[in-house]
């Protein structure tokens, strides 16, 4: 069966599965719309959180992001694997130990504050739909290409499916959906890995297969990285293992993408109301723990997959002919996610290092249609002519490889259980900021149940809209858009939920004028190098990696705001040391 065949089969046995699963577990309360009702397993929720966790960033960019970048591109498995130790360790058993719904909830009762509600809900919202936007993106590529859909349609396909089990079903249909899109996800990134591994390699194992030898063809004997060293210098690019160099990221840059995103990682609202699904305090922690190890099998698995896409893209293209070019470069031509333009007019396509365009090529226009090229007889030296979208390389990988088509089918019901899960978790967080936490909480205290779950479903049909405009028109390739959604949450709530636990001087005051300064400092950042064209003129440092710099002054602002003002009142520094002493130890509550 054809590659079509087989994914309109897959993908519509997991979507009929992931729509069944959300209407058995529809709710009709609160508590089941926004925690599951707080009653589900330490073993469930940990699958859970690892598909909330790895998103179309972990699935589908993050293994792109490293086959081009190589070392410098592993910030972002470093610091989104380190900052979820932080988040187990520092934040998960304390957040459910206080039994609140959300981070807001959380935020307003710790500083007794209204206002600190509300600007930590509008910082939950902007970082959600940060976040979200990246999924959406994701949803379109797959779609995009397996489908033989415009990627526009194929955000539009996900956001109606991400509406109906998000809205249906609320948290509870969520988490139980989301156990069977890791599934899922888990068997559609390995599978192809360990083949890939045993084709190139000859060993099953594709983290062992990735520092292995290469069996056979005109490269055997010869380590994979060795000779991705080699083959990168001889294009042109930085070898594939060196850490710093002429054309790289400085190293602090590469500072502060990694600590961005770790404590990014550990302020994220949709992954910490995880912990408020499951019945006590040791079951977050036992969750914690699951979601860890569900999320280190991808996580060590990625770099392997990078390394063979990357190889197997430049054997099978570089320096052949157009009539040579693999199917495979010429069914993702069709998206507009790779291009050839033949520049010196000889028909072999020549991946060098340097732009293939001025920006994304423009399909309609400047390289025409399929099997027509632009030929500009440019002088040597030879320059790039081949542009190629790194999201792709995951969804390719299969195909480059020649797997079976069910393979590749597979990856791309793998790609969208990734993006899928993360939206719907998201788009949850969204519709509880504004439904309990600024329409119950704060406007009518009166509100009933149906009158708040109706205004949830309302808020994640908006947020769906939203998040697909931004999916359909997005600021760079999904890791890069999430790792803005990490660096808002690292300047605004890391320092917030870490004081309101460990400190109990930290006031109101101090935590309102900390989320402000440290959120409003990030997002002029990444307003101006990513809309406004201007350079990035702190350190050389990205928009990726600011955030870092706003958690420090986030760090700063609350210490010195809070000195300058009173401490909290007596209930609220009882309520924070009986929720960071062990329960026997003192006071403590397991609420």
């Amino acid at each position: 069966m054809s590659i079509l065949t087989w994914t309109y089969i897959i993908v519509g046995a997991t979507f009929g599965l992931y729509i069944y699963i959300a209407w058995l577990s529809r709710v009709k309360d609160t508590k089941g719309f926004y925690v599951a009702g707080g009653g589900v397993s330490p073993l469930a929720n940990g699958m859970a959180t690892g598909a909330d966790w790895m998103s179309a960033a972990s699935f589908i960019s993050m293994a792109g992001i490293i086959s081009f970048n190589g070392f410098q591109g592993s910030v972002y498995l470093m610091g989104w694997t380190g900052g979820y130790v932080l988040l187990a360790l520092l934040l998960a058993p304390y957040l459910r130990k206080f039994g609140k719904f959300t981070v807001p909830d959380f935020v307003g009762d710790r500083y007794y504050s209204q206002t600190a509600r509300v600007v930590a809900l509008v910082c939950a919202v902007f970082i959600s739909l940060t976040y979200v936007a990246g999924q959406m993106r994701g949803v379109g590529i797959v779609f995009s290409r397996f489908l033989e859909v415009d990627v526009n349609t194929g955000v539009v396909i996900g956001m109606l499916i991400v509406f109906f089990y998000a809205g249906i079903g609320g948290m509870k249909g969520i988490t139980y959906t989301q156990v069977a899109q890791y599934v899922v996800l888990i068997i559609a990134f390995t599978i192809p890995a360990v083949a890939i591994s045993m084709k190139i390699t000859g060993n099953p194992i594709p983290q062992i297969g990735f520092g292995g030898v290469i069996e056979g063809g005109t490269h055997g004997g010869r380590f994979l990285l060795e000779m991705l060293d080699a083959i990168n210098q001889d294009l042109g690019f930085a070898a594939y293992t060196s850490a710093y160099g002429p054309g790289q990221k400085p190293m602090i840059d590469v500072l502060c993408i990694t600590l961005a995103l770790m404590v990014g990682t550990a302020g994220l609202p949709h992954v910490i109301v995880r912990f408020y699904t499951v019945p006590t305090v040791r079951a977050a922690r036992l969750s914690a723990g699951y979601a860890l190890l569900f999320i280190a099998l991808l996580y060590t698995t990625a770099p392997a997959v990078a390394g063979f896409a990357r190889y197997n893209m430049i054997e099978t293209l570089n320096n052949k002919s157009f009539a040579e070019a693999p199917q495979w470069f010429k069914d993702w031509e069709k998206t507009g996610l790779i291009a050839w333009l033949d520049k010196n007019g000889d028909g072999m396509i020549q991946y060098r290092a340097g732009a293939a365009f001025k920006g994304k090529p423009a399909f309609t226009g400047e390289t025409g249609s399929l099997g027509q090229r632009l030929v500009t007889n440019e002088p040597a030296p030879t320059p790039n002519e081949l542009y190629v979208d790194a999201d792709i390389m995951v969804l390719a990988n299969p195909q480059i490889a020649n797997l079976p088509n069910w393979v590749v089918a597979l990856v791309a019901a793998g790609g969208l259980a990734a993006a899928l899960s993360t939206a719907s978790g998201l788009l949850l967080v969204i519709a509880s900021s504004i439904s309990h936490d600024l329409y119950y909480r704060i406007i009518n205290r009166k509100a009933s149940e149906k009158q708040r779950l109706l205004l949830g479903r309302i808020m994640i049909a908006l947020a769906v809209t939203v998040a697909g405009y931004f999916g359909i028109n997005p600021p760079g390739f999904v890791a890069q858009v999430v790792a803005l959604a990490f660096g808002l949450a690292a300047s605004s709530f890391f320092p917030i939920l870490v004081l309101g636990i460990f400190s109990k001087r930290v006031n109101r005051q101090g935590a309102i004028a900390g989320m402000v300064a440290g959120i409003g400092f990030t997002m002029f950042y990444i307003v101006q190098t990513k809309f406004l064209g201007i350079k990035p003129w702190l350190w050389d440092i990205t928009p990726e990696g600011i955030g870092a710099v706003g958690m420090v002054i986030n760090f700063a602002v609350t210490f010195l705001v809070s000195a300058m003002t009173p401490p909290p009142p007596q209930e609220i520094q009882d309520l924070v040391e009986s929720v960071r002493i062990p329960k026997g130890a003192g006071a403590a509550v397991d609420h």
